[in-house]
């Protein structure tokens, strides 16, 4: 889904709402006093609601997206780990580090797809096909001394930490984002808009200042789409880690 377009269209909804406000504008001669405190004491409310929400949704999308970098920084840690160990087994062992390269590289084009390539629908049973197997094979070697048993050992604790490292990833690729609640959330960011308009006259200052105001939330929002797809966009996770974990396969 385009960030883009989506906090465009936003900033068109909330910018469209203060001018709506400013077309029905009620003349003050109109109103008095306390309806006029009552309209600006729900705005207000309206206004600390979305701004703890927004906030909130910021904080969210933030902690998730430092959560998943982390993740991808371990798993590329260890993979370099567990081709080491591999590599210390000696050389029964290098049909599972060719496996391993194969799976990383699998890894890698299905969480960073190729520039205007679909990203891969991830498949019930078999995505985590090359892993059972690389475990399998690893698991089927006999071991001819304490190290090599040992090194056995710690490759098959590696590989399911990694294992269970990728099952989050795909997991949380997707995004975590509410979109009825981030609805709602456009929905009183455009009400309270309107209430800016309603009292306020038509001239370029006040024009200028709805723009700025609707520029600036289509921005947040902006920011939280972007952090919502942490694999893709903008502001997409580095595949650093992991290109340089497989750079280092084999060595």
């Amino acid at each position: 889904m385009n960030s883009t377009l989506i906090a465009f269209l936003v900033f068109v909804f909330v910018f469209g709402g203060a001018l709506a406000g400013i077309a029905v504008r009620v003349p003050a001669h109109h109103v008095d006093a306390e309806t006029r405190d009552v309209v600006k004491l729900v705005m207000g409310l309206v206004a600390t609601i979305s701004a703890l929400v927004l906030s909130l949704l910021i904080a969210s999308s933030h902690s998730s997206y430092d959560t998943q970098e982390s993740e991808v920084q371990q798993l590329g840690a260890q993979i370099v780990q567990l081709d080491g160990v591999l590599a210390h087994y000696g050389p029964e062992a290098n049909d599972s580090r060719a496996q391993l390269r194969r799976m990383v590289e699998n890894e890698l084009a299905r969480l960073w797809p190729d520039a205007g390539a679909a990203r891969a629908a991830t498949p019930a049973p078999h995505i985590y096909t090359p892993a059972e197997d690389l475990f399998a094979t690893v698991g089927a070697l006999t071991p001819k001394s304490e190290a090599q048993r040992s090194a056995q050992g710690r490759a098959l604790q590696l590989m399911t930490t990694a294992g269970t490292t990728i099952r989050l990833l795909h997991m949380q690729s997707g995004g975590s984002l509410s979109w009825p609640f981030f609805v709602v959330l456009v929905f009183w960011l455009a009400m309270l808009f309107v209430g800016f308009g309603l009292y306020a006259r038509c001239n370029a200052t006040v024009v200028t200042t709805l723009f700025v105001g609707a520029l600036t939330v289509a921005g947040a929002i902006f920011l939280i789409l972007e952090m919502n797809r942490p694999f893709g966009g903008l502001m997409q996770i580095s595949s650093a880690p992991i290109r340089n974990a497989l750079e280092q396969i084999g060595r």
